[in-house]
């Protein structure tokens, strides 16, 4: 995962409410800290996901059931799930699988990659420096802490500058969200 710490991270859960039109939030927490990781997932996945959370048994296996049955047929196995960069408002994850001795990384969505390894037992890793760049440490309620009318703008994770972007260019003020894109430009680099 290159020079950047490996962090393990496990599934808080899938917030109950839509984020956003037919989308949900995907919470990843770091397993020896307080920082979360949220990815935006929409309706599939995010049922996927709270299926296995919650125990409840199909009749019938729906996607990430089915590549677990795939796998478990050629003797493959999921080892590992690795969310290894955040681009312009996009989660990137690759998933590990083992086959004998041969190792391969598969490009994959993220709660895809979440949704199999829930159901493998295989772990989730990132890098540190992506949870500085794109996660929060929650506050007393469990939300992002409330940034106050002093806290520089510069100094708020990536997920919250793209949501002031995206309310800057819908409210047309752009020249905020010139000046908040260089911001997530410059925490990109």
């Amino acid at each position: 995962m290159g020079i950047s710490e490996t962090v393990e991270l496990e599934v808080m859960g899938i917030t109950r409410k839509a984020y956003e039109a037919n989308a949900y939030a995907l919470l990843l927490k770091e397993k020896n800290g307080q920082r979360i990781l949220p990815l935006v997932v929409g309706v599939s996945e995010a049922q996927a996901i709270a299926v296995r959370l919650e125990g409840v048994m199909l009749p019938r296996p729906i996607t990430p059931d089915l590549m677990v049955s795939v796998f478990h047929a050629f003797g493959i196995m999921p080892e590992r799930v690795e969310i290894y960069d955040f681009d312009g408002g996009v989660f990137y994850a690759r998933l590990h699988l083992l086959n004998r001795e041969t190792e391969l990384g598969l490009e994959a969505r993220p709660s895809d990659a979440v949704a199999i390894a829930l159901r493998t037992g295989a772990p989730i890793f990132t890098t540190s420096q992506l949870l500085d760049k794109a996660g929060y440490v929650p506050g007393e309620d469990g939300m992002p802490q409330r940034e106050t009318e002093t806290t520089p703008i510069e100094a708020l994770p990536v997920a919250r500058l793209q949501q002031l972007l995206n309310q800057a260019v819908e409210n047309e003020q752009y020249e905020r969200a010139a000046e908040i894109q260089k911001i997530i430009a410059s925490k990109m680099a």
